[in-house]
């Protein structure tokens, strides 16, 4: 197949740019990929560097004259180059997309959405991309499937296909590269401390305040034993007055934006994610969990999905700092449940993240949307997260 990924992003993307990555490296020696993307996007800076992808410039964003020119030069470029599906991530490139296929006739490809974010899927634009540009949805979590059956896009086919990491890229180090890698972000006083930190970013509504502020909450003697790391785009001046005002300066530490967060992981002794909105699975979790790391999460969205309660993780309230400190006490009194709970979320990862089930899941949906581009009614699919297993559910059977 000829597929074209599209994305919005024009810095980092997160991730956005770690799905459209994953899906390109692991395709890309059986199909024909492109990429259209930002100049300055992380996305169209790394396909760029590779010889067996082609990468494309397109900004995404604009007022609508501007997208109604961009849709005419887009559509000539689809026309050109008859791509058999357009991948879309975002509700910015799904529109350019659905105005470009316009009256491409048996040459339009198909179209497939992919949700990524927790945002209500029920206003005017989605009814008109649903209607007129959507051939199948992925849904990367049960919780979005289940919103977006209540919205425009059910009549599209709503595919279930859990974001899926490479976990031999992403695992458990040596204890000798630990120590060296805890030795890089943690002052030497620092050494015995807990370590408990997120490579999830610094947006607020990733809410990690509440970690820091969670800590702050703890007795002195506590408090001391532990220190925040945090990777991502430096945060705003209101949020570093924020730890400064809970006197948490110096057990916070900003390791800035991350080529490899690897290294960054392998310093951890717990992760968190912390969302109140907006996320759905987090790469950032699953990511961690690779690497055998228990991860504290919040209820939002999807993010209770990665977790086996006191078994790989913690799940706990959203915009609750109270919880958080609760589950960071109960480790300080007995940190060795840390090493039963880092085999599991290893083994948990292994078993219900691999990378192949979220290729082999994806690319069902691809074949299947083939020849459906202008779909009324479709069927659901759910690819299964621990085996590249794919059923099609026409509403009363399950076919293989």
């Amino acid at each position: 197949m000829k597929i074209l990924y599209t994305n919005f992003h024009r810095a980092d993307g997160g991730g956005h740019t770690t799905y459209i990555l994953s899906l390109v490296n692991a395709l890309k020696d059986s199909h024909e990929i492109v990429v259209a993307a930002p100049p300055t996007s992380r996305l169209y800076k790394t396909v760029s560097s590779s010889p067996d992808v082609v990468a494309v410039t397109q900004d995404f964003r604009g007022g609508l004259l501007r997208t109604l020119r961009e849709a005419r030069r887009f559509r000539d470029f689809l026309r050109k180059e008859k791509f058999d599906i357009v991948h879309v991530n975002g509700s910015a490139d799904h529109r350019l997309c659905m105005l470009a296929v316009k009256g491409l006739g048996v040459s339009r490809p198909a179209i497939v959405y992919t949700q990524h974010n927790d945002r209500d899927a029920n206003g005017l634009g989605t009814l008109i991309r649903a209607r007129l540009g959507t051939s199948r949805v992925i849904c990367v979590c049960e919780h979005s499937r289940r919103k977006l059956e209540r919205s425009p896009y059910a009549r599209c086919g709503l595919a279930i296909v859990y974001n899926g990491v490479d976990v031999d890229r992403f695992s458990p180090e040596p204890h000798l590269e630990v120590s060296r890698y805890r030795a890089r972000w943690i002052p030497p006083n620092y050494t015995n401390r807990l370590v408990v930190g997120s490579n999830a970013g610094t947006a607020a509504y990733k809410r990690w305040l509440d970690m820091v502020e969670g800590v702050a909450l703890l007795p002195e003697h506590l408090r001391n034993q532990i220190l925040i790391l945090i990777a991502g785009t430096t945060p705003s001046e209101e949020q570093l007055a924020k730890v400064e005002q809970l006197g948490m300066t110096d057990h916070v530490i900003f390791a800035g934006l991350l080529d490899d967060v690897r290294p960054f992981i392998a310093a951890l002794d717990i992760g968190f994610v912390l969302s109140s909105e907006i996320e759905t699975i987090s790469f950032a979790c699953r990511e961690m969990m690779a690497m055998g790391i228990p991860v504290i999460v919040s209820d939002a969205g999807g993010l209770a999905e990665n977790i086996d309660p006191q078994r790989d993780g913690w799940i706990v309230p959203a915009q609750k700092p109270t919880a958080v400190a609760g589950v960071i006490e109960n480790v300080l009194k007995d940190r060795a449940v840390l090493a039963p709970m880092r085999q599991a979320a290893r083994e948990k990862a292994v078993s219900e993240f691999s990378l192949d089930s979220f290729v082999a899941g994806t690319q069902a949906v691809y074949l299947d949307s083939v020849g459906h581009s202008q779909l009324t009614i479709g069927p659901t699919i759910v690819a299964s997260a621990a085996v590249a297993t794919v059923w099609i559910h026409d509403g009363s059977n399950l076919l293989l």
